[in-house]
């Protein structure tokens, strides 16, 4: 037997700064990519029009991306539950997840990680979370600011390399953004996974167990329901 229920996922302010933060990021990219291939890309009205919307597009990111490290750190205090892996996501929950996403799913499967609240990424979204949210987007509007401010930071320019140096990272680190978009875009389709970002609500089903047991925790798994191997791993212990 089984039932849905509904469980809040995405808070409000959270769904605000997440479509306002992707909308700014894709603009950057259609920008940034006329900046660096004018004589091929005519997106914007002219080469100076795509500075203008390039600059105010990264403004608007490095704002929001503040709103979300004060929301999440001062309002929440979730920040590093919620995205730094721990020990059993690194041990158990990676290697289950990465399965999932290559065969499993292909084979029907369901995910072997149900979002709660107080636990929304798998180990495989807080892993890239962190890299991008804490490395990638601070490098890529720390290069930012340096190049929307030649003269001024001129010095730290220098100290990092050069004006060449410069523009060849925040490129480099705009194209893994690329990629990390195109990635987040595809993963997002495989679950229901753009709908609690839209109403802020998820549906999930809850399978009542055969046997009424103590539960037992399988590492790295926190699920709502059990895959048969795993389903067996249970019952044989709960007969041990």
């Amino acid at each position: 037997m089984s039932e849905t229920k509904r469980i809040y996922l995405q808070p409000w302010p959270i769904r605000i700064w997440h479509w306002i933060n992707a909308s700014g990021i894709i603009i950057l990219i259609l920008s940034g990519a006329q900046i660096r291939f004018p004589e091929t890309l005519s997106i914007f009205t002219s080469y100076k029009s795509a500075i203008e919307v390039h600059n105010t597009a990264g403004i608007i990111v490095s704002i929001s991306f503040s709103f979300w490290f004060f929301y999440y750190k001062m309002v929440k205090n979730t920040l590093d539950k919620l995205y730094i892996p721990d020990e059993e996501d690194i041990k158990h929950g990676l290697v289950r997840q990465l399965l999932y996403y290559c065969f499993w799913y292909f084979l029907g499967r369901p995910s072997p990680y149900h979002a709660t609240p107080d636990h929304k990424f798998n180990p495989m979204q807080k892993s890239a979370y962190l890299a991008v949210m804490f490395v990638l987007m601070p490098l890529v509007g720390l290069t930012g600011i340096l190049l929307l401010n030649v003269t001024p930071l001129r010095v730290l320019i220098l100290m990092w390399g050069g004006i060449k140096f410069i523009v060849a990272l925040h490129f480099l680190l705009a194209c893994s953004l690329l990629a990390f978009l195109c990635t987040h875009v595809y993963l997002a389709t495989l679950g229901d996974y753009i709908k609690p970002m839209l109403i802020g609500w998820e549906e999930v089903e809850e399978h009542e167990d055969v046997e009424a047991a103590p539960e037992v925790v399988i590492p790295g798994y926190r699920p709502v329901r059990h895959y048969p191997e795993y389903e067996r791993e249970l019952l044989e212990q709960r007969h041990s």
